[in-house]
């Protein structure tokens, strides 16, 4: 099987499956959700994804290595993501 996102950077097969199940199945669906909100599908959906996942997923977004991604940039995403869930 060709998966398209496990052609991505940093996605392999257990990302790939949890993207999919989150429905995520393609490159545009990730550039078009984003990063935090890709993240959240697939947390929403009960996968014991890190924060590793959160970054990979920025990463595949921006066609390089998640861990060239500055500290600012994972600090945003962290805070993008508190902001994003809201009060509970």
């Amino acid at each position: 099987m060709d998966d398209e996102l496990q052609q991505m950077k940093n996605l392999g097969k257990t990302s790939a499956q949890w993207l999919h199940a989150a429905g995520i199945h393609n490159s545009a669906d990730l550039r078009r959700l984003g990063a935090v909100h890709a993240y959240r599908a697939v947390k929403i959906k009960g996968f014991n994804a890190s924060k590793t996942l959160l970054y990979a997923i920025e990463g595949a977004i921006q066609d390089r290595h998640w861990n060239t991604l500055s500290v600012e940039r994972k600090q945003a995403l962290k805070s993008q993501l508190a902001t994003s869930l809201g009060p509970t």
